[in-house]
């Protein structure tokens, strides 16, 4: 089974910027989709965007879309999300997740990673 890995969380400033990285152990199946969710505090875990690694197609929660970018780097194994204009909402423990399924439902997602923290203050 692939082992994911987050990084790049930190703290920041309302309206700055983050990047954070998945690190796949083993290179994903091409019909394999990646996803970003997040657990604010107190909240349950919320999609926030997912991209097929085959084609690299995209999809965005409508909370971040136009501030978040979801990419991948085949050779690398790895995939981004590039957070721009944060929002102390947007705080929260983001993890990557992967699956088969081009679905923002996190119950057809089957391997997780640990979890990166992003704290934005206002």
């Amino acid at each position: 089974q692939v082992q994911l890995r987050e990084s790049g969380g930190g703290s920041v400033q309302a309206g700055g910027s983050l990047k954070l990285t998945c690190a796949a152990s083993t290179p994903p199946f091409s019909r394999s989709v990646y996803a970003w969710f997040r657990t604010g505090p107190g909240e349950d875990r919320e999609f926030v965007a997912l991209v097929r690694w085959h084609g690299g197609s995209a999809f965005y929660a409508d909370s971040v879309k136009g501030r978040f970018t979801i990419s991948r780097d085949n050779p690398k194994n790895e995939v981004y999300l590039q957070m721009n204009s944060l929002k102390p909402g947007d705080t929260g423990l983001y993890y990557c997740a992967v699956g088969e399924q081009y679905t923002s439902d996190l119950q057809a997602y089957d391997n997780w990673g640990q979890g990166t923290q992003v704290t934005v203050a206002s």
